[in-house]
């Protein structure tokens, strides 16, 4: 085994969330998807293709009818400077994982210099190391005073000083998981140009952009780099179809990419996966055709979810937390408890309340938790913070020997 495997370490989340298996009290809110089932007419494409036998392979790309459908959804939402021929670069993956993992694949070799902010999915900094590529990253600060207390702020110094011309790939994610922060456009821009100068590649994960609350654009989405990206940019943008349209088990995504290595994402295609599932590719299909049935309704309904948790969570006692402007998370720091793991783990067993521990995102965020509050039923986050809350009177009263 390549001792770079050996040393990948276990998800943290899973690990608390086996401590949950086989009890039906516990409520879960530990990882990053909604408990709404995919909405029936996607399902029901997936079925037709079945029924009509369509399953054999595909094009590694995808087949063009998504990879055009998808192409008329990225152009509805940035039809800026890179708006011609998006069909062109655009590779359909199995999964939004797959596609960041093949990006990494076609850009990281052994010893490149890789940088990536976080806290963040920790994916995005075990896959550049799998390719034997040497991460550094450059964390977000936590504002600690004021009505921002609790939000997570990039430092534009540090960073711009982390990118050298040694660096070969900046790995970023906006709207952020775990922690909602997002870029500004002026933000990417500055970046973009920074790194149109070290001649670095930028990997934009931007999985989130339709989950976006703070000054929503008319086109429903969080600024995005292709708004400021020239088309021959050194660019990828990692989609997927698992958080906008309640797709999360289909495992699809797809990579926005310059025209000139959409082949060479294809030729890695046949050697990871070969394609993605005909049935899946014609649900997606479907799923852009018809998504202003699901995904201003979704982003509508997560926002109440949002604005029920984050104000309970901000009026206990010990808590520290900002309003997300992106995402499906509410990521708050419980003052006196730094082993934010042994604290999940706890939850489950003495609360019945199942949350992801924020040292899986970063040593930076050690002393954080990170809960999913995208909820069919909201009253399952209330009864959440009730647990939350008779917990913490509890770890009070042990504290104070009563």
């Amino acid at each position: 085994m390549r001792a770079v495997v050996d040393q990948l370490e276990e998800s943290r989340i899973r690990e608390v969330a086996n401590e949950g298996l086989g009890r039906p009290d516990v409520l879960k809110f530990w990882f990053g998807e909604s408990d709404e089932v995919t909405p029936a007419f996607i399902r029901e494409a997936a079925m037709a293709s079945l029924q009509l036998g369509e399953t054999f392979y595909a094009h590694n790309l995808g087949l063009p009818e998504l990879r055009q459908a998808i192409a008329v959804y990225t152009h509805g939402l940035h039809p800026g400077r890179c708006a011609d021929h998006w069909f062109d670069r655009i590779a359909v993956t199995s999964g939004g994982v797959n596609g960041l993992m093949l990006a990494s694949q076609v850009l990281v070799e052994a010893g490149d210099d890789v940088v990536v902010i976080t806290p963040a999915w920790p994916n995005l900094a075990a896959q550049p190391q799998i390719m034997g590529a040497l991460v550094k990253t450059v964390s977000l600060n936590v504002v600690e005073s004021g009505d921002q207390a609790g939000a997570w702020v990039l430092d534009m110094a540090a960073l711009l000083a982390a990118i050298t011309p040694a660096t070969r790939l900046l790995i970023v994610n906006a709207p952020n998981n775990p922690t909602g922060w997002t870029l500004s456009r002026e933000e990417q821009s500055t970046i973009l140009a920074h790194c149109r100068c070290t001649g670095t590649w930028v990997l934009a994960d931007e999985v989130y952009e339709r989950l976006y609350y703070a000054g929503q654009s008319a086109n429903g989405a969080a600024p995005s780099f292709l708004d400021v990206a020239e088309p021959d940019d050194r660019l990828i943008v990692a989609h997927s179809f698992s958080k906008s349209f309640l797709m999360t088990g289909w495992r699809l995504g797809w990579l926005v990419l310059p025209a000139a290595l959409t082949h060479a994402v294809g030729k890695l295609i046949e050697f990871n996966t070969s394609c993605a599932p005909v049935f899946t590719q014609r649900a997606a299909v479907v799923a852009l055709q018809r998504g202003d049935e699901v995904t201003p309704a979704l982003v509508a309904h997560l926002q109440a979810c949002r604005d029920t948790l984050v104000p309970l969570l901000q009026s206990l006692s010990g808590v520290t937390l900002a309003m997300p402007p992106g995402g499906m998370y509410a990521f708050f720091r419980l003052d006196g408890q730094p082993d934010c793991l042994d604290v999940a783990k706890r939850l489950v067993r003495e609360a019945g309340l199942g949350l992801a521990p924020g040292s899986a995102f970063g040593p930076e965020a050690a002393g954080w938790l990170r809960w999913c509050f995208a909820s069919r039923d909201p009253q399952r986050l209330v009864q959440g913070v009730e647990r939350l809350q008779a917990w913490l009177r509890d770890q009070g009263k042990k504290a104070t020997g009563l």
